[in-house]
Order: C-alpha cells, then sequence, then structure tokens
C-alpha cells in the first residue's frame, strides 16, 4: 500500500538541499567554529607527523646526530597527541551538534504531524509516517559531521600535498597525474548511492508500516488463521528492501576496491621510479620516505572521501524525505479561527453541510441542516454509511466540510480557536482510546492541575471506582497499550469518566454501548445518564431502546436527513425508522426465546 499524499518531488540539484541541512546548525556556530579549529590542527598535525619522517631518517639513522635522537621522537609523539587530542574533540563537537539537530527536526516533525487534520491519518499508514520521524531524521543529523569530515579529509590533504611538493616536486606532479584515477569510484557512484538510499529510506518506511498494521491487529491476524498469509506479505516487503539493500552494498563495496587497485598501481610506480632516483644519488632516502610517507597518508584521506560521501548521499536522502512533510502544499496545518468559545452552549445549527471524502463518487454527508438548542438530547438513527459518523466528526472541525457552515452560538466553527472549540465537546465513542499510562493520567487526560477527589468523583458517576479500586495498584495501575488489561465496559467507563471530568457543554455519543455484552451496557448507560444530566446531548444509536426518550430524533440515509421527531412520531411517519425498530424488536424476541 503506497502512501495516499502526494510529496514535492525531489529535486536534482543538491546544493539547495545541502545549504537547508547546515542551516540547521546555525545556532550551534561557537561549537562548529571550535570543530573547525580543532580539525585544523588536526591536518596540521598529521602533515607534520609525515614531515618529520624525513630528518628521523637522515639526521638518526644515517647521520647518527644523538640531539636528533632525543628532539625528534619527542616531536612526532607530540604531532601525534596533537592530532588524538583534537581528533576526540572535533569528533564530539560535531555529534553534540547532530544530536541536537536531530532533537530540534523530531520535534518539527512530530509536532507537524499533530497538527495536521484527522483526514490526513486516515490515509496515511501510522508506521510510515514513524518511519520519517525515527529513520529518515536520524540520517539527516549526520549531514554536518560528514561535510566536516568531507573539510578535514580536505585539508589533510592540502597540508600532505605541500609535504610531497617541498620534498621532491616532480614526483609530486607525476602522483597528482596518477592519484586522480583513485577518484574515479567517488564521482561515479555519488548519484547512484543518493537514488539508492532514498529508495531504501523509500522501503523502511513500508515495512515499518507494515509492522506497525499486523502487529496491532495480531488478534484478527489469529482469528482468521492468517499467519501464513502476513508471513508471506512480510517476507515479500523484506525481500524487496534486501534486494535493495544488496544494490547499495554492490556499489558501496566496489568503490573502495577500485579505489585500493588504482592507488596501488599509482604508489607502485612512484616506488619505482623515487626507488631509481635515490639509487642514483638524486635524492636522500630520507627525502623519498617523507614524501611516500605522505603520499601513504594521503591515500586515506582520499579513500575516506568515498565513505563519506557514501553517508552524505543517504543523509540527502532522509533530508528529501523529511523537508518534503515540512514543504508540502498537500500536507496542510489544520487551522482555526481566533475566538474562545466559552460556556454556556446556546444553541448549535447546522445549514447545508456537505462533505465528501477524497477518492469518494458520492458525498458522505449530503445538504444535512439541524438545529439543536441547549439542554436537548437529539438522537441519530440510521443504517450503515448513512453519514452519522461523519457528521459528528464535522462538529469539532475533525473533517471540514466542502460546503455549508456549522454555528455554534450563532458564530461559524470556523472563527472559534480549534482549542476552545474542542474542550467545548466531549465525545464518548464505541472504541475510545486510552493511552499506556496510569487510570489517573487517562481519567485527567488533557486537563492540567486536576485534584485527586475530582478525578474519583468522576469516576464514580461513571461507575467505575469499584473496578479500579480492584486493579493492582488502584488509580495507579497502568493500562497498558490500547487499555488492554480492561474489559469493553470497563474502558467505556473509564472513557465516560474522562468525559465527565472535562464537563463540556456539548456531549456526543457515538454508538457508545453497541459492542458491549447485555450487563456491561446496562451500567455503562446509567454512567452515561449520569453524563448526560443537564447536558446538550447528541447520541448515535445502534440500539433504538437507548434513545426513546429522546427529545428528538433524527433519521439518515445515504447522507441525508429522512426525517426527524420523537419516538412515536417517526413510527408514523418514516417507512426506514419503522423498519429499523421491527428488526431489533424481532431480534430482541429471538434473543429472549434463545
Amino acid at each position: 500500500m503506497e502512501e495516499k499524499v502526494k510529496y514535492t518531488k525531489p529535486q536534482g540539484d543538491s546544493w539547495p538541499l545541502i545549504k537547508r541541512c547546515l542551516g540547521y546548525f546555525w545556532p550551534y556556530k561557537i561549537f562548529i567554529a571550535a570543530s573547525f579549529v580543532s580539525l585544523a590542527i588536526v591536518s596540521a598535525s598529521t602533515a607534520a607527523a609525515a614531515f618529520l619522517v624525513k630528518p628521523a631518517l637522515d639526521e638518526i639513522f644515517i647521520a647518527q646526530d644523538e640531539r636528533a635522537l632525543v628532539v625528534i621522537p619527542f616531536l612526532l609523539f607530540l604531532a601525534v597527541m596533537g592530532m588524538s587530542l583534537f581528533q576526540f574533540l572535533q569528533n564530539y563537537l560535531m555529534n553534540y551538534c547532530g544530536l541536537k539537530v536531530l532533537q530540534q527536526l523530531r520535534n518539527e516533525i512530530y509536532f507537524k504531524f499533530t497538527s495536521l487534520p484527522v483526514i490526513f491519518f486516515d490515509h496515511n499508514r501510522v508506521g510510515m509516517l514513524m518511519s520519517r520521524i525515527v529513520n529518515d531524521v536520524n540520517l539527516l543529523k549526520s549531514s554536518l559531521p560528514h561535510f566536516i569530515d568531507l573539510i578535514k579529509d580536505f585539508l589533510t590533504m592540502l597540508g600532505l600535498l605541500v609535504v610531497i611538493f617541498y620534498q621532491d616536486a616532480q614526483l609530486a606532479l607525476i602522483s597528482l597525474v596518477i592519484y586522480p584515477l583513485a577518484i574515479y569510484p567517488f564521482i561515479r557512484f555519488s548519484n547512484k548511492i543518493r537514488k539508492l538510499g532514498r529508495k531504501n529510506q523509500l522501503r523502511i518506511s513500508h515495512i515499518t508500516g507494515f509492522l506497525q498494521e499486523t502487529l496491532s491487529g495480531i488478534k484478527v491476524i489469529k482469528a482468521f488463521s492468517a499467519e501464513p498469509r502476513e508471513n508471506r506479505n512480510f517476507a515479500h516487503e523484506n525481500k524487496r528492501l534486501v534486494e535493495n539493500a544488496l544494490k547499495q552494498l554492490k556499489y558501496n563495496s566496489l568503490a573502495t576496491p577500485v579505489m585500493e587497485v588504482l592507488g596501488a598501481l599509482g604508489m607502485g610506480l612512484i616506488i619505482w621510479y623515487g626507488g631509481s632516483k635515490v639509487i642514483a644519488g638524486e635524492t636522500t632516502p630520507g627525502t623519498f620516505f617523507s614524501f611516500l610517507t605522505a603520499l601513504f597518508m594521503l591515500y586515506k584521506p582520499i579513500k575516506k572521501l568515498n565513505k563519506t560521501n557514501m553517508a552524505i548521499q543517504k543523509a540527502l536522502a532522509g533530508a528529501e524525505r523529511v523537508f518534503q512533510v515540512l514543504d508540502s502544499r498537500e500536507i496542510r496545518e489544520e487551522k482555526g479561527g481566533n475566538i474562545e468559545l466559552k460556556p454556556p452552549l446556546e444553541s448549535l445549527r447546522l445549514e447545508g453541510v456537505t462533505f465528501q471524502y477524497p477518492g469518494s463518487e458520492n458525498p458522505a454527508l449530503d445538504k444535512v441542516s439541524l438545529s439543536i438548542e441547549q439542554g436537548q438530547k437529539v438522537a441519530i438513527v440510521g443504517p450503515s454509511g448513512a453519514g452519522k459518523t461523519t457528521l459528528i466528526n464535522i462538529l469539532p472541525r475533525f473533517y471540514v466540510q466542502q460546503q455549508g457552515e456549522v454555528f455554534i452560538n450563532g458564530r461559524s466553527t470556523g472563527e472559534y480557536t480549534l482549542s476552545s472549540l474542542r474542550r467545548f465537546m466531549g465525545i464518548v465513542a464505541q472504541d475510545n482510546f486510552l493511552f499506556n499510562a496510569s487510570v489517573r493520567d487517562n481519567i485527567a487526560y488533557g486537563l492540567e492541575n486536576v485534584d485527586e477527589e475530582h478525578v474519583v468523583a468522576a469516576a464514580r458517576a461513571a461507575f467505575a471506582h469499584e473496578f479500579i479500586m480492584n486493579l493492582s495498584q488502584g488509580y495507579d495501575t497502568v493500562l497498558g497499550e490500547r487499555g488492554v488489561r480492561l474489559s469493553g465496559g470497563q474502558k467505556q467507563r473509564i472513557t465516560i469518566a474522562r468525559a465527565l471530568l472535562k464537563n463540556p457543554p456539548l456531549l456526543i455519543l457515538d454508538e457508545a454501548t453497541s459492542a458491549l455484552d447485555t450487563e456491561s451496557e446496562r451500567i455503562v448507560q446509567q454512567a452515561l445518564e449520569n453524563l448526560m444530566r443537564e447536558r446538550t446531548s447528541i447520541v448515535i444509536a445502534h440500539r433504538l431502546s437507548t434513545i426513546l426518550s429522546s427529545y428528538r430524533i433524527m433519521v439518515m440515509d445515504k447522507g441525508r436527513v429522512l426525517s426527524e421527531g420523537n419516538h412515536e412520531q417517526l413510527l408514523e411517519q418514516c417507512s426506514l425508522y419503522k423498519k429499523l425498530y421491527e428488526m431489533q424488536f424481532k431480534d430482541n424476541n429471538i434473543l429472549q426465546i434463545s
């Protein structure tokens, strides 16, 4: 399954992407400056170590100078110690900056996701979104450290080039003709590695999405004995991931041997030519070995350029996917107005509301109009697909209608801030979400500085206090993912307690008891009665017995309101309502007989 949202197509030019990545490191410019000073010292120390080979050979081993025997090893020790110390400092500072940027980017993407409308999550797999936050951002955080490594290697090469030109300019020119051959893989494989890195991140997001979906639905998989099918699906996704990784491995593995073969060829020719000059007396052994040491040391940063480049290409591939999320015009943050909605609820009115899901041929809501006054209990009934749940998702602006308006207290809901609009409503659905947190935290979710007595009072009113006290740690009991440790009725009562504590002026019940057994339904219904007392309520009901006393009942079908009235009026006026009532009454009789 592919992602539904269209993202901006990656551009071929890497420089704007590189500049943007580097921009995230600007707040840490002092650390970066210190890192640059460190890498300059590392580069100079490396060149100095190579330079000291000449006096070591000529003065100690050939001239047998006792003073040089003391001074040169000490200078070599200082060069290596300086190189090691400032190498540590440079690595630490760069990785510190990288981790801070990682923190910022993860925050930005998570904040972006939480600000998106609910409909975005209806069309995108959660696992894929998780992959953007975890995998792609993790790649991007290494971009500057690798760029710094690139600069360090370049400066090291520059210092060593100074040494080899100083020791033997003629040999240096010959090496500069041969050595560029070793850089060929660096240039040849860069674009390929970048492309494969981008593809690999996409494969990782696919497999993460698959895992999140299947492991969340493991009970359904087992109930249908579908393990073999899902195993085949996973094996297929895993195969695609590995196939792409193998292509990456091929290019990664091929680049270094090619560089080494070409480098060894060049080195062999240089040793042959340089050795001939030493034999002919045109240069000293110390000069040649100093040159050769610098040349060997020069090969290391050249070889490292290849690995650094691969890491940068992977980082840029991750950056593309991260910035696609942050910049995409299709992924728009939900926006509200600037007016605070405050209690009480005086009126709720819908006028000609039409909503159509993306890709759907017919509207889920088709010019729906209704009016609810303070304190009224209005029920909405209808067959599956009638548009009932879509309607209640319009009220808190989880979905935004394409046509029509929703008014609360005489103002369009679009004029209110989203936070005040949603605090104004309490929603109890059929499948409410509980967090992997304590009972107390779940009941008080979204509220600040709630007293224990208010939490307990809400639980008592929801008929939840007794079973909560029977849990292993009472209100401190952690409920597990999605409240897995509780029964359906218990979860529903925790949710009702949460709504009671929130104390919303408008209450919305979306088939809150339809998935419960008879005993649980009876208890939950009592809790709901406490919740609805002296409160404006909209009730979507599967079981008509729960809404017979409603002030008004609306009958919906295919996105339209067919009829409205009380129970007796609808039995006479609305054939669909009468059919639903008789079918349920018949089912109840059958249940009683059995």
